[in-house]
């Protein structure tokens, strides 16, 4: 029978429980144990004794528990049999974690199915341990750092899944932004998982999410990557998705010589429609429209200055009528009415003052924007549609814009009324 003089274990650091391979020990048997280590002794099945670090020496003096369980003849110099288990108790902090398989989700923000997945570490430090090797080690030989994360994987995921399944639901954030949050779902985590881990006898010191991710092949993430880097773009650049989808079908439409008049001017349209009247979009339409056929479109709509074609009776651009771009004895330059200097007739606003140029239909003067008549000349000044607010020309029963009707009539005689006026001439009727 062997005799053993000395039992120690320096092993591994990411070992936390170790036992002893041989049962035989003899009564002077020394027994040390190392800082963060703690030995415990079983005699058939049952702990003996805990001995904390320093030099111990295995007599029935030491262990009184013995002394009642082992017969120990010849003075007490006999071997008896028994294990001793080390205990790994200092603080472990790189223990890794991560997903197996990403996890399925659909994003709140963008509406897109996308694969997430999790990874991090957490710190544990084995607090009692007799618990920690009665309910989790067993009669395994080692216990270790790959043992334990195999051992608490389901826990962990179970807790991780849910609680970035709820950031995703409830905060409605993207997986884009979850990165941005992952202070509070560790702290979550940790929170919800120590108590797990102390049933065990093992305290959990921290838990750290290092990142929530998607792969990078994943389909649904690249097109999210995508839309918002092309997003990001036109923010910068200073016009929208429908934007460029129109300059590129003007772009498609000016290398076509065969049907550039009529194309551009359907688009023309289209887009004012669409966009409003004297957007960015049909200002852009009607620039190019000038550079591409200047000599067939030189007929100026008076309100919005947009060359039509000569025959056109109305501005492609505002709807306005283009009877009264072509009044006779109308001149090149009137007299601005804030500022008094002469200013272009073709243009929106004073070159001197900046005021808005509001031309009369008949004579082109300058006129004050809530005057109803043309001080220089008489002529009733177009007046705003009650429905879509643009100018419409005196006496015109719909509006060219919006189609709506434009003239007034009191609600007891049913006689026409005037814009501003505020009874009726006839029966004397309030207006509202």
């Amino acid at each position: 029978m062997a005799i053993i003089d000395v039992i120690k274990y320096d092993g591994s650091p990411d070992v936390f429980a170790w036992k002893y391979p041989n049962h035989e020990l003899g009564t002077w048997t020394q027994l040390i144990v190392n800082e963060s280590q703690e030995a415990i002794l079983y005699k058939g099945g049952q702990a003996l004794d805990r001995f904390t670090a320093g030099r111990h020496t295995l007599t029935t003096a030491n262990i009184p528990i013995l002394n009642h369980i082992v017969n120990l003849p010849f003075g007490g110099d006999s071997p008896f049999t028994a294990e001793v288990w080390y205990v790994n108790k200092l603080h472990s902090l790189n223990v890794k974690w991560g997903t197996r398989s990403p996890l399925q989700l659909q994003d709140p923000k963008y509406q897109l199915f996308v694969k997430v997945r999790s990874f991090g570490q957490f710190g544990i430090q084995i607090d009692d341990a007799c618990k920690f090797l009665g309910k989790l080690v067993g009669t395994l030989p080692v216990f270790n750092q790959e043992t334990l994360t195999e051992y608490f994987r389901g826990v962990l995921m179970m807790n991780i899944h849910e609680l970035i399944s709820s950031y995703f639901v409830h905060r409605k954030i993207s997986i884009l932004e979850i990165n941005a949050y992952i202070s509070d779902i560790s702290k979550h985590i940790q929170e919800r998982v120590a108590p797990a881990f102390e049933e065990y006898g093992i305290r959990l010191l921290n838990f750290y999410v290092d990142s929530v991710n998607t792969p990078e092949d994943d389909p649904a993430t690249i097109r999210l990557r995508e839309a918002l880097a092309k997003r990001a773009e036109m923010d910068i650049i200073g016009f929208t998705y429908q934007q460029e989808r129109t300059f590129d079908t003007l772009g498609q439409v000016a290398k076509n010589e065969g049907g550039i008049q009529s194309d551009l001017m359907g688009a023309g349209i289209g887009l004012s429609m669409g966009y409003g009247v004297g957007g960015a979009i049909g200002g852009a339409v009607s620039r190019l429209a000038d550079k591409l056929q200047v000599e067939a479109y030189d007929k100026v709509c008076s309100k919005c200055h947009r060359k039509n074609q000569q025959d056109a009776a109305f501005c492609t651009g505002c709807g306005t009528s283009l009877a009264a771009s072509d009044a006779p004895g109308q001149p090149d330059e009137v007299k601005c009415q804030a500022c008094g200097e002469r200013m272009p007739r073709h243009t929106k606003f004073c070159p001197n003052c900046g005021d808005p140029y509001n031309p009369c239909p008949q004579c082109g003067a300058d006129n004050q924007p809530d005057r109803t008549h043309c001080a220089e000349c008489g002529q009733a000044m177009p007046v705003p549609c009650r429905h879509c607010g643009e100018a419409v020309p005196d006496k015109v029963k719909f509006c060219p814009h919006c189609g709506g009707e434009t003239a007034l009539t009191c609600s007891q005689c049913n006689l026409e009324v005037q814009p501003g006026q505020k009874f009726c001439v006839e029966c004397g009727n309030k207006l509202t």
